[in-house]
Protein backbone atom coordinates (compact mmCIF):
# COMPACT_ATOMS: atom_id res chain seq x y z
CA UNK A 1 0.00 0.00 0.00
CA UNK A 2 2.80 1.95 -0.40
CA UNK A 3 2.52 3.29 -3.76
CA UNK A 4 2.33 6.68 -4.74
CA UNK A 5 -0.96 8.82 -4.94
CA UNK A 6 -2.11 9.26 -8.36
CA UNK A 7 -3.07 13.78 -7.72
CA UNK A 8 -2.48 13.88 -4.29
CA UNK A 9 -3.01 17.47 -3.08
CA UNK A 10 -3.18 18.84 0.32
CA UNK A 11 -3.72 22.11 1.36
CA UNK A 12 -4.12 23.74 4.55
CA UNK A 13 -5.46 27.31 6.15
CA UNK A 14 -5.84 28.95 9.25
CA UNK A 15 -7.78 31.97 9.74
CA UNK A 16 -6.66 35.10 12.14
CA UNK A 17 -9.55 33.77 14.60
CA UNK A 18 -7.82 30.16 14.20
CA UNK A 19 -10.20 28.52 12.46
CA UNK A 20 -8.75 25.65 10.43
CA UNK A 21 -9.99 24.32 7.07
CA UNK A 22 -7.72 21.38 5.31
CA UNK A 23 -8.25 19.62 2.22
CA UNK A 24 -6.88 16.31 1.02
CA UNK A 25 -7.78 14.77 -2.51
CA UNK A 26 -6.34 12.00 -4.71
CA UNK A 27 -7.66 10.76 -7.80
CA UNK A 28 -8.75 6.93 -8.44
CA UNK A 29 -8.39 5.11 -11.77
CA UNK A 30 -12.38 3.70 -10.46
CA UNK A 31 -15.23 5.07 -8.10
CA UNK A 32 -14.31 3.12 -4.80
CA UNK A 33 -17.62 3.11 -3.37
CA UNK A 34 -21.01 2.37 -5.29
CA UNK A 35 -23.19 5.98 -5.01
CA UNK A 36 -26.04 4.88 -2.49
CA UNK A 37 -26.30 5.36 1.34
CA UNK A 38 -23.92 1.83 2.21
CA UNK A 39 -21.45 3.44 -0.14
CA UNK A 40 -20.93 7.09 1.92
CA UNK A 41 -21.22 5.30 5.08
CA UNK A 42 -18.53 3.53 4.37
CA UNK A 43 -16.22 6.17 3.03
CA UNK A 44 -16.81 7.13 6.59
CA UNK A 45 -16.26 3.95 8.53
CA UNK A 46 -12.85 3.37 6.51
CA UNK A 47 -11.48 6.77 7.53
CA UNK A 48 -11.97 6.01 11.23
CA UNK A 49 -11.05 2.44 10.66
CA UNK A 50 -7.78 4.10 9.11
CA UNK A 51 -7.43 6.60 12.33
CA UNK A 52 -6.94 3.41 14.35
CA UNK A 53 -4.76 1.27 12.35
CA UNK A 54 -2.41 4.90 12.13
CA UNK A 55 -2.24 5.46 15.58
CA UNK A 56 -1.61 1.62 16.58
CA UNK A 57 -5.11 1.47 18.53
CA UNK A 58 -4.29 4.93 20.93
CA UNK A 59 -7.21 6.55 18.97
CA UNK A 60 -10.60 4.25 18.55
CA UNK A 61 -13.73 4.94 17.55
CA UNK A 62 -16.74 4.71 19.47
CA UNK A 63 -20.26 5.07 18.20
CA UNK A 64 -22.73 6.62 20.58
CA UNK A 65 -26.03 7.64 20.61
CA UNK A 66 -25.28 11.39 19.51
CA UNK A 67 -22.98 10.43 17.18
CA UNK A 68 -19.07 9.08 17.00
CA UNK A 69 -16.06 9.84 19.27
CA UNK A 70 -12.51 9.05 18.81
CA UNK A 71 -11.87 7.90 22.18
CA UNK A 72 -8.04 7.98 23.97
CA UNK A 73 -7.63 3.94 24.00
CA UNK A 74 -10.61 2.30 24.31
CA UNK A 75 -12.74 4.38 27.67
CA UNK A 76 -10.43 6.90 27.46
CA UNK A 77 -11.38 10.69 27.10
CA UNK A 78 -12.98 11.86 23.86
CA UNK A 79 -10.16 13.72 21.97
CA UNK A 80 -13.32 14.70 19.47
CA UNK A 81 -17.12 14.26 19.15
CA UNK A 82 -19.02 14.22 16.07
CA UNK A 83 -22.69 14.54 15.33
CA UNK A 84 -24.71 11.58 13.07
CA UNK A 85 -23.05 11.27 9.42
CA UNK A 86 -24.54 13.43 7.10
CA UNK A 87 -25.41 11.80 3.54
CA UNK A 88 -25.21 12.69 0.17
CA UNK A 89 -25.84 10.72 -2.88
CA UNK A 90 -25.88 11.70 -6.60
CA UNK A 91 -25.04 10.12 -9.72
CA UNK A 92 -21.50 11.71 -9.70
CA UNK A 93 -21.21 12.25 -5.64
CA UNK A 94 -21.00 10.12 -2.60
CA UNK A 95 -19.66 12.16 0.74
CA UNK A 96 -20.24 10.99 4.61
CA UNK A 97 -20.23 14.32 6.95
CA UNK A 98 -19.44 14.27 10.38
CA UNK A 99 -20.22 17.91 11.91
CA UNK A 100 -17.61 18.38 14.99
CA UNK A 101 -19.38 18.78 18.39
CA UNK A 102 -16.03 19.13 20.94
CA UNK A 103 -14.04 16.65 22.58
CA UNK A 104 -10.13 17.75 24.12
CA UNK A 105 -9.01 18.40 20.53
CA UNK A 106 -11.63 21.07 19.91
CA UNK A 107 -11.74 24.38 21.11
CA UNK A 108 -15.13 24.39 20.68
CA UNK A 109 -18.10 22.97 18.72
CA UNK A 110 -18.17 23.18 15.00
CA UNK A 111 -16.81 22.25 11.51
CA UNK A 112 -16.62 19.29 10.09
CA UNK A 113 -15.24 16.57 8.41
CA UNK A 114 -16.45 15.19 5.05
CA UNK A 115 -15.06 11.81 3.01
CA UNK A 116 -16.05 12.38 -0.75
CA UNK A 117 -15.71 10.61 -3.74
CA UNK A 118 -16.81 12.81 -6.61
CA UNK A 119 -16.77 12.12 -10.50
CA UNK A 120 -18.05 8.13 -12.31
CA UNK A 121 -14.36 8.03 -14.47
CA UNK A 122 -11.33 8.49 -12.48
CA UNK A 123 -13.39 9.72 -9.62
CA UNK A 124 -11.82 12.42 -7.03
CA UNK A 125 -11.80 11.39 -3.05
CA UNK A 126 -11.42 14.01 -0.29
CA UNK A 127 -10.85 14.49 3.09
CA UNK A 128 -11.69 17.86 4.12
CA UNK A 129 -11.85 18.81 7.23
CA UNK A 130 -13.78 22.84 7.84
CA UNK A 131 -14.00 25.65 9.99
CA UNK A 132 -12.58 23.60 12.89
CA UNK A 133 -11.06 25.15 15.77
CA UNK A 134 -8.11 23.02 17.20
CA UNK A 135 -7.53 23.68 21.17
CA UNK A 136 -3.98 23.75 20.12
CA UNK A 137 -4.12 27.27 19.50
CA UNK A 138 -0.52 27.92 18.60
CA UNK A 139 -0.62 27.11 14.67
CA UNK A 140 3.12 25.43 14.98
CA UNK A 141 1.65 22.85 17.49
CA UNK A 142 -1.08 22.67 15.58
CA UNK A 143 0.57 21.86 12.44
CA UNK A 144 3.31 19.87 13.68
CA UNK A 145 0.95 17.18 15.72
CA UNK A 146 -2.72 17.25 14.97
CA UNK A 147 -2.73 18.44 11.39
CA UNK A 148 0.08 16.17 10.04
CA UNK A 149 -1.82 13.12 11.53
CA UNK A 150 -4.51 14.35 9.65
CA UNK A 151 -2.52 14.08 6.77
CA UNK A 152 -1.26 11.08 7.17
CA UNK A 153 -4.25 8.81 8.30
CA UNK A 154 -5.76 10.82 4.82
CA UNK A 155 -3.38 8.92 2.88
CA UNK A 156 -3.50 5.79 4.65
CA UNK A 157 -7.20 6.17 4.31
CA UNK A 158 -6.96 7.10 0.13
CA UNK A 159 -4.61 4.02 -0.04
CA UNK A 160 -6.78 1.34 1.46
CA UNK A 161 -9.86 2.52 -0.84
CA UNK A 162 -8.20 2.14 -4.03
CA UNK A 163 -6.41 -1.05 -2.73
CA UNK A 164 -10.12 -2.52 -1.65
CA UNK A 165 -11.87 -1.33 -4.75
CA UNK A 166 -9.30 -3.16 -6.80
CA UNK A 167 -9.42 -6.46 -5.57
Amino acid sequence: MQRELEGWQSTQERGDDGVVHSDERVHARHPVVAPSPAGALHLGDRYFSEVGRATRGSMRRRDTASGVELSLFAFGPSLLRFGPPELQVSVDHVSCRYPICGGLLARRPGGAITLSQRGTVEPELRATVTAFVPRLALPLLYDRLQHQLHVRISRRYFRRLIAEAAG
